[in-house]
């Protein structure tokens, strides 16, 4: 990062300073704004000019006053006036600092002394606007550069962190107020470290639920193996039982199978058909209607006769066969489970409503999570609703739980056709 921050701070300042002189040097070529040297050059003359033309007009004395008075000024000029005996053709002519000049038929000579320069002094005219020039466009390119360095530097040092683990690294709060596309990189940057947060958290859960799955059915197995171990006449009786926790552990890994295939496919991957939801979800409402029979749970459906959508028809189908048979599921015996449907601009609403105890409140916004299950409930490997969201966020869709107050469990699931879903 200093390689940067130098790289900028040279071009920077190289270019202030660049613009500057070359403005510095037009002014002097154009002679917009005289020296100090020049300046004083320019008085010196004038006084010349002026006490010649007084001694050739009005004589010795109107010149000598005017030196006299010249000398007297703060910016006092050293003049001398010495006649020249003997000079017989004296025309008024000056060179430089001295001029000659006839007076009532005497030729006289007039000198200026030069103002005798300080070598310092010269030396700090002459580079004093270069050193003020460096040193104003380096303060500007040192702040510039800055500037613009120190959010890459935090954005760097946060992608550091972020590489190390640290995914509750966050950087938008360190850049004050600025307003610029590097804050807004910055807020990218913490949106993404949030999800990543998110994603290791999940995963670290997910690994721990999993694990707590399947060392419940092993060490079932584990017990069954040591009591046939200790007495094999028992064979008979344990087969059944270690069976159905090979099948435990079967339909588990793969639902979580499953899962992973969902969580790791983007959108693209899964073939789309055009179909009918509406006879996709009433071919799913019979098959459990007359499983429900043996409990009296009626399954009443309103709403829509057809809805044509572009979607994966196997991963919307497990969707609502998954909530529906969850209604069923956990509905009393004697009730009924609502199935109404309703278009409105280019989407589909289903929403299912049971009658059965629900969930706690404060679990409403985790029972789409892996592994979440309600307080008391012990069926199932929490990951079905789990499943269900991924297949209907994959073709476009979202999904939401509430509690109504009657009672229950009310899922909607929202579909989307094929221009919504583009849109």
């Amino acid at each position: 990062m200093n390689k940067l921050f130098w790289k900028f701070f040279l071009v920077i300042w190289l270019t202030l300073t660049a613009s500057v002189m070359l403005l510095f040097l037009l002014t002097k070529t154009l002679q917009l704004a005289p020296l100090p040297r020049e300046i004083a050059h320019q008085k010196e003359l004038f006084a010349l000019h002026t006490a010649t033309a007084l001694l050739h007009e009005n004589g010795l004395d109107a010149a000598q006053t005017f030196i006299n008075a010249a000398d007297q000024v703060p910016t006092s000029l050293v003049m001398q006036i010495i006649p020249l005996e003997g000079e017989t053709h004296c025309p008024t002519h000056i060179v430089n600092y001295t001029a000659t000049t006839l007076s009532k038929d005497l030729c006289y000579q007039i000198t200026v002394e030069p103002e005798i320069e300080d070598p310092l002094s010269v030396a700090w005219m002459r580079f004093a606007p270069i050193t003020f020039v460096l040193m104003a466009a380096a303060l500007a390119a040192f702040w510039l550069t800055r500037y613009l360095v120190t959010p890459i530097f935090k954005i760097r040092m946060g992608l550091k962190r972020l590489a190390g683990g640290h995914f509750d690294t966050r950087i938008a709060h360190t850049l004050g107020r600025r307003n610029d596309e590097l804050v807004s990189l910055a807020h990218d940057f913490d949106i993404s470290a949030e999800h990543l947060e998110k994603f290791q958290k999940s995963r670290e859960r997910l690994f721990h639920d999993v694990s707590h799955e399947l060392r419940s059915p092993l060490s079932r197995l584990q017990a069954a193996i040591g009591v046939l171990q200790q007495n094999p006449a028992k064979l008979e009786a344990m087969v059944p039982r270690m069976e159905a926790e090979v099948e435990r552990m079967d339909g588990l890994i793969g639902e979580i199978l499953t899962l992973a295939r969902l969580t790791s496919r983007s959108k693209e991957e899964f073939e789309l058909q055009t179909l009918d939801i509406i006879d996709l979800l009433n071919d799913i409402v019979a098959d459990a209607a007359f499983e429900a029979q043996a409990r009296n749970i009626i399954l009443e459906t309103q709403g829509e006769d057809s809805f044509i959508a572009k979607v994966n028809g196997e991963l919307i189908y497990r969707a609502l066969e998954n909530v529906i048979r969850n209604a069923v599921k956990y509905s009393p015996d004697d009730t009924i489970v609502t199935i109404r449907s309703l278009a409105a601009n280019g989407w589909l609403d289903i929403e299912i409503s049971d009658q059965g105890a629900g969930v706690n409140r404060e679990e409403l916004s985790k029972i789409f999570q892996p592994f979440s299950r309600g307080e008391g409930n012990s069926n199932g490997f929490g990951l079905g609703l789990a499943i269900t969201r991924q297949a209907i966020e994959k073709n476009g869709g979202r999904i939401a739980a509430t509690l109504p107050d009657n009672g229950g469990l009310s899922v909607t699931i929202s579909i989307p056709n094929e221009h919504s879903a583009r849109d």
